[in-house]
Formats: structure tokens, sequence, C-alpha cells
């Protein structure tokens, strides 16, 4: 007997082949029947008029420390996912040493836009070796499939302490992170992630313990990939326009790995057309030298929610982040003064200053976006600029004020663009490149400040059923068989006779991403942006339903991922 039979849907198995009408059946995890099936089964589920696909796969979140509250992995659980990866961007929260935890945590609130006293109070902080965190997320039951990469930056701050953040690592120290990292690789690591991007600092303010490290020492980390099977690599190389010197050091890294690398992330807009068509030809230099890189890009335009508490993206800035990493009650005396105002005034607007970031400083095109105060509250919702001629004000002393008396958590949106019906086309196209993989969707991170956790659904509703830039064959090609081939998961992102029964049922003409709305339910009673999905009517994972009609059915079957046991290598041009 069957555990489920899904009867009379239209399947889209991941391929991207045609459609087709047909029956799944599902018993012990996995798909054992699809077309026409007859066994009967402890529960049917009705699925005429509606579409069964794999499971989507979000191959970049930060879900390394809200598995310990959330187990479910909300909202991406509710959105069609069933497989995740975390540990992106050098930020994974293992190996730990005894004192780690206190910075990694301030580290996480500060890049990652995580709350501390959540993360204080959601996290035991009780592992040392990549392994025993693997095993604390076995005892937390997961309800979806998921993988975690070992960060730079943990690797670092474990071998070097407090001299990870501005210090090159020494021979010793290197091959000590060499011998860590190859541990952690082996106890179920996925591969090896770092960043040089401007924009992380840690939480005293200083660049993050990768953005020290010299390429010379990310390449060698990298080499240690080649012993461990199943194994990848993700990076962030800057932000704004490539150099060559960026392009050579991802080949370079994915050669001495012998592993394909993702790096994060590709924005495509009309504005920035030059930037992102000059960056994704990163993969055409990489291939010419048998390496293998793939860009990682949004499912939608970039909207970004800034505040000067946190002052993620703003500390980008020249000369914010000093500013921005004092204390609360000296950062306020700091802003408050004319003299430091103008000197961040004058640094946002700097000719060098890249493009993609010159947003963040113009005052004139932002709107606020949500106030916290009596004094500020007729101000939610309007335009920077249109407020400050009523104060009698410029633009960047409204900010400032206005920040000020909501004690620095008022959210600023910059007019990033990109939501035009041309920006949409070239998303679309920039989609389907095989340069390219879809969903950077940062789910688990940057809490308050951007919405692209929901990119399964935004790809299916925005892309696929309102703009017809895709398929629906090619929509869901992208968002499960693709990036699941990438990343060497075995039998799944496929419907398959003998693969894993990860699986999502849902209405091809109503599936979308519901509203955005804040929802205070981190620990702590901290704030979070959040949506529901639209459309979708079940998920399953490993043959068991976790997701009903938007409802949690508590079950939680998920697989903490390990490499070469439940991936296998994905061998690069230059390994054959």
């Amino acid at each position: 007997m069957l555990d489920y039979l899904i009867k009379g849907g239209t399947i889209v198995d991941g391929t991207g082949a045609a459609r087709y009408k047909g029956d799944v059946g599902v018993r012990d995890g996995r798909i054992v029947a699809v077309g026409t099936v007859n066994e009967s089964a402890k529960e049917t589920i009705d699925a005429t008029g509606m579409v069964v696909s794999p499971g989507f796969v979000d191959i970049h979140t930060h879900y390394d420390a809200q598995i310990f509250w959330d187990p479910a992995l909300s909202p991406s659980c509710y959105h069609g996912v069933t497989s995740v990866f975390a540990g992106n961007c050098g930020f994974s929260v293992a190996p730990l040493t005894a004192d780690g935890g206190e910075y990694l945590m301030k580290m996480l609130a500060r890049v990652e836009g995580m709350p501390l006293q959540s993360l204080r109070d959601g996290v035991p902080w009780n592992w040392t070796s990549f392994g025993s965190y693997l095993e604390r997320v076995e005892e937390r039951q997961p309800a979806v499939n998921i993988g975690f990469l070992v960060g730079h930056s943990a690797l670092r701050r474990a071998v070097m302490g407090a001299a990870a953040v501005d210090q090159m690592a020494s021979p010793s120290q290197l091959e000590a992170m060499q011998k860590l990292l190859h541990q952690s690789l082996s106890e179920g690591g996925m591969g090896f992630s770092s960043s040089q991007a401007p924009t992380h600092n840690d939480g005293a303010g200083h660049p993050v313990p990768s953005r020290a490290a010299a390429a010379d020492e990310l390449i060698a980390l990298s080499r240690c990939l080649r012993d461990h099977p199943g194994t990848l690599l993700e990076f962030i190389p800057t932000v704004g326009p490539f150099e060559e010197k960026h392009m050579q050091l991802m080949t370079d890294m994915s050669l001495a790995a012998q592993r394909s690398l993702n790096w994060n992330v590709l924005i495509v807009n009309t504005g920035a057309r030059a930037i992102y068509e000059s960056q994704i030809k990163a993969a055409d230099y990489a291939a010419a030298q048998g390496a293998t890189i793939r860009a990682l890009t949004f499912a939608q335009p970039v909207s970004l929610r800034l505040n000067l508490l946190s002052g993620f993206g703003l500390d980008a800035l020249p000369g914010w982040a000093a500013v921005l990493g004092l204390p609360l009650a000296e950062r306020m005396a700091a802003l408050a003064d004319p003299a430091t105002r103008a000197r961040l005034v004058e640094n946002a607007a700097h000719p060098d200053v890249p493009v993609l970031l010159r947003a963040m400083g113009n005052f004139s095109a932002m709107t606020i976006e949500q106030t916290f105060s009596p004094t500020t509250k007729a101000y939610q919702g309007r335009a920077l600029a249109e407020v400050a001629t009523e104060r009698h004000q410029s633009p960047a002393d409204a900010f400032f004020d206005i920040a000020l008396a909501d004690e620095l958590k008022t959210c600023f949106m910059p007019r990033l663009g990109g939501d035009d019906d041309e920006s949409w086309a070239l998303r679309g196209a920039v989609w389907k490149d095989p340069r390219t993989l879809v969903g950077a969707s940062d789910a688990g991170a940057h809490l308050d400040m951007i919405d692209t956790f929901a990119f399964s659904t935004t790809v299916l509703g925005e892309g696929v059923r309102k703009r017809n830039l895709m398929t629906l064959e090619e929509g869901v090609h992208q968002i499960t068989d693709l990036p699941a081939r990438f990343m060497g998961l075995k039998e799944r992102g496929r419907i398959a006779t003998g693969w894993h029964a990860d699986l999502v049922v849902f209405d091809p003409d109503r599936i979308r991403k519901g509203p955005i709305h804040m929802r205070f339910d981190l620990p702590g009673d901290a704030g979070r942006l959040y949506c529901e999905a639209e459309g979708i009517s079940q998920v399953l994972v490993n043959g068991q339903v976790i997701v009903r009609n938007n409802q949690l059915t508590g079950t939680r079957p998920g697989t903490v991922l390990r490499s070469g046991r439940d991936t296998e290598t994905v061998p690069i041009p230059a390994a054959g």
C-alpha cells in the first residue's frame, strides 16, 4: 500500500520536459510510481486542476541560527522549498571555539541583520566541531532538508582569534585552517564559502575575518575541497563591477578545488545593465580556463529597508562604518554632530562610490518606510524629500533627525528601480542564461531589510504566470532540477521513480507570494519581514506532508544533508 497517492494532477517533472497528466505514488519517502497508478494508498491527494512538481531548492540561505527556534524554516517551507543550503558568505556558526559564540552572534546581528537578542535566547551555542553542530541541528528535527557550507569567517576566528579581522594568516595558521576545513568537510560540510564584500563588517564595525584574507589563502582553502566528494564553493568577490583580478581569483578558486563556484549576487535592472552584463562574463572567463562559475541572481527587483541601528548596507559607504560601529549612545551623538553629518554626506556622494551603492546615499530619492515614535508617525510612508521640505531641512538632515527621534530604528527605502517592464524582461532572459542560477533568497537573514525569501513563488507567480517570461516547465526547472544538479544533490529535484519524494502541489493560476508584512515571532519578540504563499496546497518532504493549505502539519521529516552521502561531485571541465 502507498503512503500517498497524488491523483489526477498535471506533472511538471523538473527537467524542463513537457507537462503531462498523471498520478504520483509515494511510499517510504520515495516516489515509487509515476503515470497511471492504481495501487491503494493510506491517503489520496486530489490534484485535479493542480500542478505536481518537485520540491523547490534554495541554494543561498542563512538559516544557520533560525533552525534552532524554527525547525520548520518558515517562511520557506510555505513557499514550496524542500531543500536549503546555509552557511553562505563565510558566515557559518561552526566550527566554534569556547569564546567564539559571542563574536559570531554579534557578527551575524550586524552583517546578516539577525536580532542579537534572538541569537542569544534562541541558539544554544553548545558545539565546537562542525560535526557536533550538525548533530545539534539533527536534534531539532528540521521540516525540510538542509545542508551547510563551512564559512571562512568562522574558520579564521576559530584559528586566529581576535587577530582574524585585520591580520594576514601565518603559514602555521593557514595550515591550521586547512586542517580544520578538512575535518569540517569530512564531518558533512557541503563546501567552503567566503566573502570579500565591502558591505560585510562585524559587530564592532571591523571588516569580517574573511575580508583580511589574501588571494593565496582563499585558493589554499579551496584546494581542500578536491579531497571531499560532493562539495563546492560559494563566494562574494566584491560589490559592483568586476575587475579582472576578481574573475581570476574565482577562476583560481574553482581550479584549485576542482569544483564549481557560485557567486552572489547578480542584480538585473535597466540602470545596471552595463554592470551585470560585464559581471556575467566571469563565467566565460572561467570557462576558458576549464573552471566553472555561476552567478546567483535575484528573482525580483531589489528593495532595501535601511536603518542606522544595524547600519547594514550604509556601512559600505566610505567613512560610515566607523561611525555606525560605535556604541548606540556614542553613535547617536556622532550622528547629531553637524561636522560628522557633513563628512558622511560628502562621502556618500563621492564619485568613486559604486553605482549600486550610490542610491543608499541619495537621500532625496528615499521613502520613509516605517517609523517608531509618536513624533515621527506622521512621516511613515512618505517621501523623505517632501518631509524635509515641510521641516525646512535638507533631505540629509531630515534623514538623520528622524532616525535620531526613533533611536535609529527608522526604516528608509532607497529608490533602486527595476520594477519596470523592461527590467523584468531582462531579468527573465538572465534567468534562462546558462551562466546563472536563480534564488539569491538570503532567507533567514536581513530580517527587517529584504523580502527575497519568496523567490520560488515570485518566479512562478510573477515570472511565469503574470509576465510570461518563461513557460511553466522552464520556471519549475529553474528552481528544482537545475539547482539540484548544480549542487550535486542525489536523487532530488525531479519527479522520477526511485527519487526522494520532495513534492509540491500548487494551483498554476493562483500561485504567488502574498503581501509583505512584519511578524513579531522571533525569540525576544523581535520582528521580521514575512509573507505567506498563495496557491500552494501541499508540500511534501521525504514522502511526508509538512504543509497543507498554508498550515504546518507538525511533521518534521527533513534530512540534515551531508556532503558525499547526500551529494555527489559535479566535475568541472578542467577535472576531465
